[in-house]
């Protein structure tokens, strides 16, 4: 019993230090973020890799997930006579829940894992320790424009996969169905609000950005200067990205109704 208390006491002091470095390191890249120079084209360089290479599989798995909604939500809703809400359903569905929730978890798998790996790299390759001994801060160079361009582009590409959602529902609803195409967007268009349902949606894409953006950066600066290392912090990125995304999401939903 006595060592199994050790043991629990261990893992919450490890615990507890692990979130005091990584609050540590979001206040250095805030810093960097406020200290010139502004480094404009790092950050778009970031933006590209982060974004818009993640638009096919953004893309695809909205069709997809649309798609299923539409076809679970027609066969459930029919029974009740309720067909004709199918648009309400796929898009408040989508846009409150499935869409930030989904793209966050797609993007960590994706780009948290590259953003990882490649940070890692530069560790073991001792390619920061360089910049160090040239008087850069490999904070300011290397990291803040990664976190920043994972900020930024969470809420587009949860935008675009909540459309392509939408578009998916309507395929399976209004053409394989046999639903009226203007009931459907009806439906959405009236029980839709812009301001609770679609800012609070970007609102939660962009807090699950900050946080993919600083668990990715943050594992690949505190790899290992090993293979073994970079491997150990692109899974764990997967890992306690995913679980972090998860645990905020149900404090977002239940404290702001989000």
């Amino acid at each position: 019993m006595a060592t199994l208390l050790r043991s629990i006491g261990a893992a919450a002091v490890r615990f507890t230090q692990e979130l005091g470095a990584m609050a540590f390191f979001a206040a250095e890249i805030l810093l960097a973020v406020v200290t010139p120079p502004v480094r404009i084209r790092p950050f778009l360089d970031e933006l590209y890799k982060l974004g818009v290479l993640s638009l096919l599989i953004i893309c695809l798995s909205g069709a997809v997930v649309g798609m299923v909604l539409g076809l679970q939500g027609y066969n459930t809703l029919v029974r009740f006579g309720a067909a004709e809400s199918l648009g309400a359903v796929v898009g408040l569905s989508l846009i409150r829940e499935l869409g930030p929730v989904l793209t966050a978890l797609l993007a960590t798998g994706r780009a948290g894992s590259a953003t990882a790996a490649e940070i890692g790299t530069m560790v073991a390759t001792e390619q920061l320790d360089g910049l160090r001994m040239m008087s850069v801060n490999p904070v300011h160079l290397v990291v803040t424009p990664k976190a920043l361009a994972m900020t930024a582009v969470m809420p587009l590409l949860s935008a675009l996969f909540i459309v392509c959602g939408i578009f998916g529902g309507y395929l399976v609803g209004v053409v394989l169905m046999g639903l009226d195409g203007g009931t459907y967007l009806t439906s959405l268009e009236t029980n839709v609000d812009f301001v609770d349902d679609v800012l609070g949606s970007l609102l939660k894409a962009l807090v699950f950005g900050a946080l993919v953006g600083l668990v990715a950066t943050y594992r690949g600066y505190t790899a290992a200067p090993t293979s073994a290392g970079v491997s150990s912090a692109t899974t764990s990125t997967v890992v306690v990205g995913s679980v972090t995304i998860l645990v905020f999401d149900y404090f977002i939903t239940a404290l702001w109704g989000v």
